[in-house]
């Protein structure tokens, strides 16, 4: 009787540690798995520091349970860290578009360094005209990611992916996506033209997708070169 008991104990055990251990099992891998997103994350942040000769101390950090929000000041200009979360991170497929993620906060992140109270003023004038600097950043990351050797497309590819196109801007703080995209192409094809005669992105479905979604805007650009106009385009 007393045997039957201790066995029908054990019995009722056993599962509760096979589910424990497996619950370890899974909490380790996730912490493994972060730690080996971060070690990237460090290395490719680094390397466009380097690349591109920044002196001012800028960190990078993965969080994968925060959530960006617009409700959320800017870290990499309050904090000089530049912030990449789970929910941007699930689009970036290689070490290209990671850098094109990373690349875009180091304007911002340069910029605390400058101004009046050791550049606290710095987010004031990024929010007094957010479009502006949506469009000098994404340059800028454009020129940060050929400096330290990575594919400036990715920028597009990743924009393409991550960002949805809203129906308007006039009272938006953002462009519209396709606009950011026409610029980015734009700056590419006049400033870094390899890039588009050597396309290594030619057959990635999003760069494909964006080609599709983007014929006005590029016939505008085409249009533009072949006239010798030098004025902005004012893309849809």
């Amino acid at each position: 009787m007393i045997k039957n008991i201790i066995l029908l104990i054990l019995a009722l055990l056993i599962p509760v540690q096979v589910f424990a251990k497996t619950e370890q099992n899974v909490t380790d891998e996730k912490i493994l798995l972060n730690q080996s997103i971060q070690s990237r994350v460090n290395d490719i942040g680094a390397k466009l520091l380097n690349a591109n000769r920044i002196e001012q101390r800028i960190v990078f950090v993965y969080d994968e349970k925060g959530k960006d929000s617009l409700l959320k000041i800017d870290k990499s200009v309050t904090s000089r860290e530049i912030v990449l979360y789970g929910s941007e991170y699930k689009f970036i497929q290689n070490d290209d578009e990671l850098a094109a993620y990373l690349s875009r906060g180091i304007l911002a992140a340069m910029k605390s360094y400058h101004g009046f109270f050791k550049g606290y003023l710095s987010a004031l004038q990024l929010k007094a005209a957010p479009k502006k600097f949506e469009v000098v950043a994404d340059k800028r990351a454009v020129d940060f990611m050929v400096a330290a050797g990575y594919n400036p497309i990715a920028l597009i590819t990743f924009i393409q992916k991550s960002c949805p196109q809203k129906r308007y801007d006039t009272i938006s703080t953002k462009n519209l996506t396709s606009k950011r995209l026409a610029i980015i192409y734009e700056y590419i094809y006049t400033k870094y033209p390899y890039f588009l005669s050597n396309n290594s992105y030619l057959e990635n479905e999003h760069y494909q997708n964006f080609l599709l979604t983007s014929q006005e805007n590029r016939k505008m650009l085409y249009e533009k070169i072949k006239s010798g106009k030098k004025g902005t385009l004012h893309y849809e």
